[in-house]
């Protein structure tokens, strides 16, 4: 394992006792913050995931959220979801020395041997400033993952860290790891742009060549899983051609 690496220069860090959800809080708190910054949340009593769904929120686990101010178009800010999943391999890796045990499911999971152990949901608003103030929120099952009966059928199994690795990382000693590893990403994009985060992403994605189910509504359509294109966008090759999906519910 890795030296613990220094905290980014620049960035804030809060670290609250119990907060309905990081994102809402880091969204409220926007205004008052004007560089970037991190909100730890011991506790959640209101975590949400995609779509608005329930978050199931237990202490010992990981509630974070990355405040930023970009000011770029909302396609371009929507990519900081793979700087953020790179960045959370990066930290499970130096966290535990297992780089083979991590893949990136698209479009915003990161997987430990197979299950799914974290999720990531943006949010966005307009700013009086010109730009956006955006929520990177991350949830990490770090020792312990929702019953598999609350899944949907056909999703990914979750998984807990502790369980699978029989580590017992706390929650503040990921965000020191985290932190890092994202101001690292953030840099590579604001600078290289996408093209260097894509490269990485699907050198560590997840059923990459293989045919994989992807839900859009009520369309379900199955196809091999080609690559992401420049703009993020999955690359699915049906039987009747190969389409780019801008976002969707994937299943292996």
């Amino acid at each position: 394992m890795s030296a613990k690496p220094a905290w980014p220069a620049g960035v804030a860090r809060h670290v609250l006792q119990t907060v309905d959800s990081t994102n809402a809080y880091a969204l409220r708190m926007a205004p008052e913050t004007p560089g970037p910054a991190w909100f730890l949340g011991l506790e959640q009593t209101a975590g949400r995931g995609r779509r608005a769904r329930p978050w199931a929120s237990p202490r010992g686990n990981f509630y974070g959220t990355l405040l930023l101010h970009p000011t770029e178009s909302p396609e371009v800010i929507a990519l900081r979801s793979f700087a953020a999943s790179l960045a959370l391999r990066d930290a499970f890796v130096s966290l535990t020395g297992l780089p083979g045990a991590f893949a990136l499911k698209w479009p915003n999971d990161v997987l430990l041997n197979g299950g799914k152990v974290a999720g990531i949901l943006l949010e966005s608003s307009a700013n009086t400033r010109g730009g956006f103030d955006l929520a990177i929120g991350i949830g990490v099952n770090l020792i312990g993952a929702p019953d598999v009966s609350a899944v949907e059928p056909g999703a990914t199994i979750p998984v807990s860290l502790l369980n699978e690795t029989g580590l017992r990382i706390t929650p503040e000693a990921l965000l020191d790891a985290l932190a890092p590893a994202y101001a690292a990403w953030e840099a590579a994009f604001v600078n290289q742009g996408f093209t260097a985060l894509r490269q990485e992403w699907l050198s560590h994605a997840a059923r990459l060549g293989d045919t994989i189910r992807a839900r859009t509504g009520s369309q379900t359509r199955e196809g091999v899983f080609e690559t992401i294109d420049p703009a993020g966008n999955l690359i699915l090759r049906m039987s009747s051609g190969t389409v780019a999906i801008p976002a969707a519910e994937v299943f292996f």
